[in-house]
């Protein structure tokens, strides 16, 4: 009976964490744009903390429950999911053309975030000295995304979270409420969600981290799935990209940062050994097709310069995935 109620928390969390995260991006990216905030600024910062947003609540609400595995778990599987899962999925519904030269600057950004998280696990936990690090570079990231939010007009991020925030603008009213009522939600989803993970690690008797790095990371990154397809069904590729380097931008750097500062987090050796080094790897990957040759566009007219995801990349991307979780799930039974 414990295990139908943990499996029912689970999927009522995370139908909560998806359908509160959509209303709080909504919210505050219509608010962000009654406060005359740029674009891209809206791009940059306010979509991609909103997309990320389950990740962060839920590694937080993990931490305060004493949850270690799960806090981290979840943000690196996230992140890993992001690229392989989300990003595959949706290159296969349609190819991914990287436009944005303000993109093309945080790849580099990510795969530097991800080497910095690297040297802090070499002795096994998150401290919470190491959580003041990571807390540190992300109030320096997000200084520098203010100041090329505010400087740079012309971009393709730019261009597209325009034409997105036009069609879906919401009386201001209207925007502050979900932005309130989405994080209460947001936070009700975490609880529900982190209970029902713990639970079901004990029934199966293997660690948080495993659940962590599944079920809680695959259901967590939802949102930055549903709103990478429905941007490239409108041909906004800049905005499907940008919502997974904002979301690991910030599950690493705020989700576990957050996370470590409540309680210091213990990481199992596996998290070093195998979860970092499949991060590290995929990001690097996506750094290269990022920075490829640019391709044709749906009208057929050749990119300035930036990268392609293609069926066949998304489809490796999926692959590796699937060979992710089959290696997690095989190791822990």
């Amino acid at each position: 009976m414990t295990i139908f109620f943990a499996v029912l928390s689970i999927v009522a969390g995370l139908a909560l964490l998806v359908w509160s995260a959509g209303r709080f991006v909504e919210g505050a990216a219509s608010t962000a744009r009654y406060l005359a905030v740029p674009p891209l600024l809206i791009g940059m910062v306010i979509v991609g903390f909103g997309t990320s947003a389950p990740e962060m609540v839920v590694s937080v609400s993990a931490a305060v429950q004493g949850s270690p595995g799960i806090a981290l778990g979840n943000a690196y599987g996230s992140n890993i999911a992001n690229i392989t899962l989300i990003l595959g999925t949706t290159a296969l519904v349609s190819p991914i053309v990287v436009r944005s030269a303000v993109l093309r600057r945080e790849m580099p950004i990510l795969v530097g975030v991800t080497a910095v998280t690297a040297v802090l696990l070499w002795n096994g936990d998150i401290s919470r000295l190491d959580a003041l690090v990571l807390l540190t570079v992300f109030a320096g990231l997000l200084a520098w995304s203010i100041w090329e939010g505010r400087r740079k007009r012309a971009d393709a991020l730019a261009t597209e979270t325009q034409q997105e925030l036009e069609a879906d603008q919401l009386p201001i009213r209207q925007a502050v409420f979900w932005v309130v009522a989405g994080l209460v939600l947001l936070i009700a989803g975490s609880r529900l969600l982190v209970w029902g993970a713990v639970e079901i690690a004990r029934a199966l008797g293997v660690s948080d981290l495993v659940v962590g790095l599944t079920v809680v990371a695959a259901g967590t990154s939802l949102p930055e799935l549903a709103s990478s397809i429905s941007a490239v069904r409108k041909g906004e590729h800049d905005i499907a990209l940008g919502n997974v380097l904002g979301s690991n931008l910030f599950n690493t750097l705020a989700g576990v940062g957050l996370a470590g500062l409540i309680r210091p987090l213990a990481a199992e050796p596996e998290v070093f050994t195998r979860d970092v080094p499949v991060m590290t790897a995929l990001t690097l990957f996506l750094v290269a097709i990022g920075y490829g040759r640019g391709g044709a566009g749906r009208t057929g007219a050749t990119t300035d310069g930036g990268g392609r995801i293609t069926r066949l990349k998304g489809g490796i991307l999926l692959a590796c995935y699937v060979a992710y979780a089959t290696l997690v799930v095989s190791t822990a039974l």
